[in-house]
């Protein structure tokens, strides 16, 4: 598999025959798993890309990694849940790999962006300025897994966990104005 090139230039959020996963929405917008039914990934604007890359669009259970950040934060990935109807596929500085065998949903996106995996990458990283790591350092590494019913249920279970987080984070600003506002307040911010 391989990835595009483009820029954020080459896209938009409007529309398109084709749709893009970048590595700085890998870095800080996503988390271990994206639904891509429910997120904003945006669309090609040059239509004529998809079909340089028809043998290379990705699938459910594919995983992404961002190979550059400007931090240790190179390397992480984002584990393919769901895709939208348009074809999907790997952006500039991404690295989109497809396991050998089934994994249950969820377990690779949570396993590879742990401390117990990413300390295999640290030293394998290069640049100053840049960080960056290669296929070939990914290749290096070792993947630790358990049977596939335990991947789902683990899989299942920190996806919970990260729910539970992202509502958390979404209420506490509601949280924190009501410490400090009135109750008026408190109950336009509900509504609006």
């Amino acid at each position: 598999m391989k990835n595009n090139t483009l820029s954020r230039a080459g896209l938009n959020g409007e529309n398109g025959t084709a749709r893009n996963v970048h590595y700085g929405d890998i870095l800080i917008k996503f988390g271990d798993c994206l639904d891509g039914e429910r997120s904003d990934l945006p669309f090609i604007t040059d239509d004529t890309v998809l079909p340089k890359f028809a043998g290379s669009i990705l699938r459910e259970g594919d995983v992404i990694f961002a190979d550059t950040a400007e931090d240790e934060a190179a390397g992480k990935c984002v584990e393919l849940r769901k895709l939208p109807k348009e074809p999907t596929i790997s952006g500039l500085h991404t690295i989109p790999a497809r396991p050998r065998f089934p994994f249950g949903t969820g377990y690779l996106g949570h396993y590879l962006n742990s401390d117990a995996y990413h300390r295999q990458l640290l030293p394998l990283m290069q640049g100053i300025k840049v960080i960056s790591v290669s296929k070939a350092a990914l290749q290096d590494t070792q993947v630790r897994f358990p049977g596939l019913s335990e991947q789902t249920a683990i899989g299942a279970a920190l996806s919970e966990i990260d729910t539970l987080i992202t509502l958390h984070q979404r209420m506490g600003p509601i949280f924190c104005f009501c410490a400090h506002g009135s109750r008026t307040n408190f109950a336009s911010t509900l509504q609006g």
